[in-house]
């Protein structure tokens, strides 16, 4: 049976407040269009002005304003935004008994001084991007709810533009937020000593329990795409290409009608990228080869086709859609590709090659053929897979599989959504165990490096509360803090 790590006693009840809120979401607004002002005795009321916060007392135009509870710089805190990440935390299937009222204000408290301090550093973070976050939230409560009408509902507004107003204000505040805390510890790293030092102060009572892992390969194969397949997806961006040079179409209608992008619909397809973006190098090449207004050439990337069109350049950064167009292929190719992978697995049976030298001479999947099929795990960096925690659809096709044993073929779709054939084998399992220096370095690096993280991060809060406006409501004055709110 699976036993649960053991939780580290180094790892304080801080510590995992913060692991567990990362999976929250917050729905918290800052307050940037009004000014804050606070009396001596702690109450916090509000001025319809624009300026910036004061610790002075006004004497005019003033009026309560009910549940706010803590200011932190330009933000503030509400008491229904500690009711809606218990509801949060609940819909996600975290047990939030053991979490008290004082805790999440404490955590909410921690996000507005990251926010603050974000702005104060000038870290920006893109309309184009919130934007694109907020319709994947929006798509993902639509799903749990039934319907744009029950989530707004559900969440007390009006109407799904003032659901979107809000919404997005959380997510630029929480992004500026998580923005801000990668920039505090971004070139921390560890020495091998340091991570032999952090596990030797680790009584051997306390160790984690590591679970079961198993390492696995695979080797995919993928029907090919023909010449003529290509040709015509390129001559169709051609033409698209030409109706908005020539007769000043509306790029962004093409991107609506004609993109086979998921989300080509949303915004018209509007994407915001620097060169550091997590976009492939040849799109983000070609992105910023050619000037505003103009629109490229058709360009191949692993995900298709494309044209360009670049709408905005700021500085760094450009506004551009795209159209992608992905080649199709037919019963032939496809038909073709499935007898080719029968007779890999059936020569690997054999003991005609083995499973690595097959994977390097014959899949199609470059990210590990060069490594003989084996697959990285995105989470830890590392080969390994913990079972329990293992993707369900992976752990399905290598669950039962004894050791040496070649998987049945599956029919699998690669980022595009075409079909491709695989074949799977573990090459190695480790049992579940304490952790070992030698065995589970990689893990145990992890770890130090995230206390030396975690020590940093309160290193940070504690100098930049110290020169921070902050005001906690009468009301949660007697809360015990792991941070200095109080300023005491």
């Amino acid at each position: 049976m699976q036993l649960e790590p053991k939780i580290l006693k180094y790892l304080n009840k801080k510590v995992n407040l913060i692991l567990l809120l990362i999976l929250s979401f917050t729905l918290s607004s800052p307050a940037q269009d009004e000014t804050l002002i606070i009396d001596d005795k702690s109450n916090i009321e509000i001025q319809s002005t624009q300026s910036n916060i004061k610790d002075t007392l006004k004497t005019q135009e003033r009026y309560k304003i009910d549940g706010v509870i803590g200011v932190v710089g330009n933000y503030i805190v509400l008491e229904s935004d500690i009711d809606r990440t218990y509801l949060e935390l609940q819909q996600q299937s975290i047990s939030t008994s053991d979490i008290t009222r004082c805790e999440l204000f404490g955590k909410l408290l921690e996000d507005k001084l990251y926010t603050h301090h974000a702005i104060q550093d000038s870290i920006v973070v893109t309309d184009a991007e919130i934007n694109g976050r907020l319709d994947q939230q929006i798509e993902y409560m639509v799903s749990q709810l039934g319907s744009e009408e029950k989530v707004y509902q559900f969440y007390r507004k009006n109407s799904m533009a003032e659901m979107r107003r809000e919404l997005f204000e959380i997510i630029k505040s929480n992004q500026l937020a998580s923005m801000m805390q990668e920039k505090i510890y971004e070139d921390l790293e560890v020495t091998p000593e340091e991570v032999r030092q952090f596990f030797q102060s680790i009584p051997e009572e306390d160790r984690p329990i590591f679970g079961a892992e198993l390492e696995v390969a695979q080797i995919v194969i993928e029907p090919e795409i023909t010449p003529e397949a290509k040709q015509r997806v390129i001559e169709e961006l051609n033409e698209h290409r030409s109706d908005v040079v020539e007769n000043g179409a509306s790029f962004t209608t093409k991107v609506v009608l004609y993109s086979d992008e998921p989300r080509a619909s949303t915004h018209g397809g509007l994407i915001s990228l620097t060169r550091k973006s997590s976009f492939v190098k040849e799109f983000k090449d070609v992105a910023f080869s050619i000037q505003e207004g103009e629109v490229s050439e058709p360009f191949e990337t692993e995900f298709g086709y494309h044209i360009i069109y670049v709408e905005k350049v700021r500085g760094q950064e450009r506004d551009v859609r795209h159209v992608l167009k992905i080649p199709k292929v037919d019963e032939a190719t496809i038909q073709q590709a499935r007898t080719k992978i029968d007779n890999i697995r059936e020569k690997i049976i054999n003991g005609e090659i083995t499973f690595a030298e097959a994977a390097r001479s014959e899949s199609d999947e470059k990210e590990t053929k060069n490594n003989g099929g084996q697959l990285i795990n995105p989470v830890t960096g590392d080969t390994r897979f913990e079972l329990t925690k293992m993707d369900p659809n992976l752990s399905n096709q290598v669950y039962n599989l004894g050791d040496g044993e070649i998987s049945p073929v599956y029919i699998d779709e690669d980022k595009t959504g075409r079909k491709r054939f695989k074949i799977l084998t573990v090459t190695n399992r480790f049992e579940e165990h304490v952790a070992d220096y030698a065995v589970d370095y990689e893990k145990i690096r992890e770890l130090a490096l995230t206390q030396k993280r975690i020590k940093a991060i309160e290193k940070w809060q504690d100098d930049k509360i110290s020169e921070t406006y902050i005001n906690i409501n009468s009301d949660y004055a007697d809360c015990e803090y792991a941070n200095n709110w109080l300023q005491q």
